[in-house]
């Protein structure tokens, strides 16, 4: 059975809103709850960038049983890896062992506030490699000292580390970054079904391990309603991850996604009541070998209906197999 989970999408929330939406997402039923670490949102719509390693904090404590997990973290520029495990290791102590640090080479959209040039994707994959290698030192306990190629550690050590140590999953798109990370992670982040993604992780290391994608879905019992806020606030996701790693803000975005269509976005995300269609795309991911599919409602302001919706039909209607 595949792990349904639930999207806490910064982007579109303030910090207060994800957590009561977090605390509804485990009195659902969920199983887990992703969040997104970004300093600016897709498009000017959707209006927010709170601090995502904050409302993880208070999401541990109003929550008892519902996994958590970054979807993900770039611990390459805007923040040091050592300062990434650290707070991994304290958001683990804090949720009690529900935590995994979902890890990727980052966007241009979050990274470019410190002021650093946007490298080229080969070295965001050098640099992220060598800040996997990093963490996973730290969380073995001890000091940590290496000069690397782009991080340099001196007498570094998680002075509070929980027993359960953090699994760490990497986001992938292709071939050249499963090779890379299967053997360096616990599991696969990917945000398509793509089946040759999930094989390719097995064969380079990364068999057994946890395989999470991501399904953007606008529930509303209107569907014209749902169409016009995904196109709203979601048509940026039609650039595909290539395209979307290296535009630098919320003005680039709006360009380059002005000719995308209502239609467009309907074609590639379940708009409207139809529960069957969000059904289909979570059979989707578990047909190409996906472990779990995390949900993503768009739009704040329905995110409640949704939770509810989730609860009373959606969920078990995943759960007992329908299509």
């Amino acid at each position: 059975m595949v792990g349904i989970g639930y999207t806490l999408l910064c982007e579109q929330s303030g910090p207060r809103e994800l957590v009561r939406y977090a605390r509804l997402a485990e009195q659902a039923g969920f199983d887990f709850a992703v969040i997104s670490d970004h300093t600016f949102p897709w498009l000017d719509s959707q209006g927010h960038a709170p601090y995502a390693w904050s409302v993880l904090g208070a999401v541990a404590e109003a929550t008892e049983r519902i996994g958590l997990m970054t979807y993900v973290t770039c611990p390459t520029m805007r923040y040091h890896p050592a300062i990434v495990a650290q707070k991994a290791a304290t958001v683990q102590l804090l949720c009690e062992g529900r935590f995994t640090l979902g890890l990727g080479a980052g966007e241009n959209l979050n990274e470019h506030v410190v002021g650093r040039d946007w490298p080229p994707v080969n070295v965001r994959h050098d640099m992220l490699a060598e800040a996997i290698d990093i963490i996973g030192a730290l969380f073995d306990g001890g000091y940590v000292n290496r000069v690397g190629r782009h991080y340099q550690i001196d007498s570094a050590r998680l002075w509070d580390l929980p027993d359960t140590r953090v699994p760490i999953a990497t986001a992938v798109s292709g071939p050249a970054s499963v090779s890379r990370f299967a053997p360096r992670s616990d599991a696969m982040i990917a945000v398509e079904p793509n089946g040759e993604l999930c094989r390719g992780w097995d064969d380079a290391g990364g068999t057994g391990g946890r395989k999470i994608g991501q399904q953007p879905v606008s529930w509303d019992t209107d569907e014209p309603t749902a169409r016009a806020r995904a196109h709203d606030q979601f048509r940026w996701f039609a650039g595909g991850w290539k395209v979307n790693a290296e535009l630098p803000g919320t003005a680039a975005f709006a360009a380059a996604t002005q000719f995308v269509t209502p239609d467009d976005v309907a074609g590639n995300i379940p708009c409207g009541p139809d529960e069957q269609r969000i059904g289909d795309a979570v059979a989707g991911f578990a047909d190409a070998g996906f472990t779990d599919v995390a949900l993503c409602q768009i739009g704040d302001e329905n995110q409640e209906r949704f939770l509810s919706m989730a609860g009373a039909t959606l969920l078990p209607a995943l759960r007992g197999g329908t299509r």
